[in-house]
């Protein structure tokens, strides 16, 4: 059977254990294994004495704290190890207290007292065998091989521990930045349906309003004008709703089995039927012409022509006073141009208002530019440059 099943709950409630606990109950060992000598007697025959006990529990208590002050704890050590190894009875035969101290040394101290507890206790066991002891040379072996391994565990010990938590910094720093991201993606999405939103409801608004304001004036003396003035209201309603469903269902992923199916956001293809909107509902003469063979453009990019041509001509219709709008979409070999002018009064966006701050949002979000001001020939002119499929890229990158 494999060991997985126990061992590893064991090493997880080991490492979550309270560490007084763990290290009492290792020095409890080390005292318990130093001990071993008393409580066999008849296996050896070195001198025991009660002195040489009392260094023994000197070699294993200071192991409580070797967490809190590991270095002090280490010296405590070290120093009742040699004072046993001088008192000789009897002599240390395995420094247990060391082998910890040298593995939780090398695990959490600095680089100078790594080395230096390392190098006193190299020479220390070295100089003990040679002086006090006839050792023979497998036991110097034995004695410093010890030492070198339980120093080397604690390297490694020190080098996981610190895999461990730059793994757990870069983990840390990636969710971070994904939330960034996914916090980043968020405010987007929310200006664009903000954008969408707001085009929708002032084109709408404004043509209803424009129709609104003239059925009063000829609901007397030309009843049909004034139905079909009524009639515009309605259909600007109705659309604005289409469209707006259009956007809270894509929100709400209403669309199922036997549901509705979802229609494509309106693109350049819309511009005409745009045009003759306006233009049969306010009054406003509206044209559309179209230079050069039309280009590809990215689905974004198609919606954003349609938005910024409808949120135009709603400025021109609130706010210009114009008789006359004119819509341009001039294909070029790397950008399409798209020009709306009037010839109206002047600056057709109220201070403060979103329209042209959402014409310049999309055009940048598509890779291109917007300029808006007065015409050459006065009213005002706005002025998109978007670029074609085989530009986005490079637009964006």
């Amino acid at each position: 059977m494999s060991a997985q099943p126990w061992f590893t709950p064991a090493l997880a409630r080991l490492r979550t254990a309270n560490p007084y606990a763990v290290d009492t109950a290792l020095a409890a060992l080390v005292l318990f294994a130093a001990s071993l000598q008393w409580i066999f007697p008849d296996e050896g025959d070195d001198l025991l004495t009660w002195q040489g006990f009392l260094l023994a529990v000197g070699t294993a208590v200071p192991l409580v704290w070797r967490r809190r002050a590991p270095f002090l704890s280490a010296c405590a050590v070290s120093a009742a190890t040699t004072a046993m190894a001088v008192h000789h009875a009897p002599p240390p035969d395995v420094a247990y207290g060391g082998l910890v101290v040298l593995y939780t040394v090398a695990a959490v101290c600095p680089p100078w007292q790594r080395r230096a507890m390392l190098v006193c206790w190299l020479i220390g066991a070295s100089s003990s065998m040679s002086v006090m002891e006839d050792a023979q040379p497998f036991e110097y072996a034995f004695q410093l091989l010890t030492m070198v391994s339980a120093y080397s565990f604690g390297v490694l010990a020190r080098v996981q521990r610190a895999y461990t938590a730059a793994l757990e910094d870069r983990a840390r720093r990636l969710e971070r930045e994904r939330a960034a991201d996914t916090a980043r993606a968020l405010t987007q999405e929310r200006a664009r349906i903000a954008r969408d939103m707001h085009d929708i409801l002032a084109h709408a608004v404004s043509l209803m309003v424009v129709q609104a304001e003239a059925g009063p004036v000829v609901v007397r003396s030309d009843p049909a004008r004034a139905e079909a003035a009524f009639e515009a209201i309605a259909g600007a309603g109705r659309d604005a709703m289409t469209q707006l469903r259009r956007i809270l269902g894509v929100l709400k992923e209403e669309r199922q089995d036997g549901g509705s199916p979802r229609v494509p956001q309106p693109g350049v293809a819309a511009l005409a039927e745009l045009v003759r909107q306006v233009s049969d509902s306010t009054g406003l003469r509206v044209t559309l012409g179209t230079i050069g063979p039309p280009g590809s453009l990215q689905p974004d990019a198609e919606v954003a022509v349609y938005r910024v041509v409808q949120e135009a001509l709603t400025n021109t219709v609130k706010h210009a006073g114009a008789s006359l709008s004119r819509v341009e979409l001039d294909w070029g070999a790397h950008e399409l141009r798209i020009t709306v002018t009037d010839d109206g009064q002047g600056p057709a966006d109220t201070p403060g208002g979103h329209g042209l701050i959402g014409i310049r949002e999309r055009a940048t979000a598509c890779g291109g530019s917007a300029d808006t001001g007065r015409g050459p020939d006065g009213g005002f002119r706005v002025v998109v440059r978007l670029p074609v499929a085989a530009e986005r890229q490079a637009a964006l990158g």
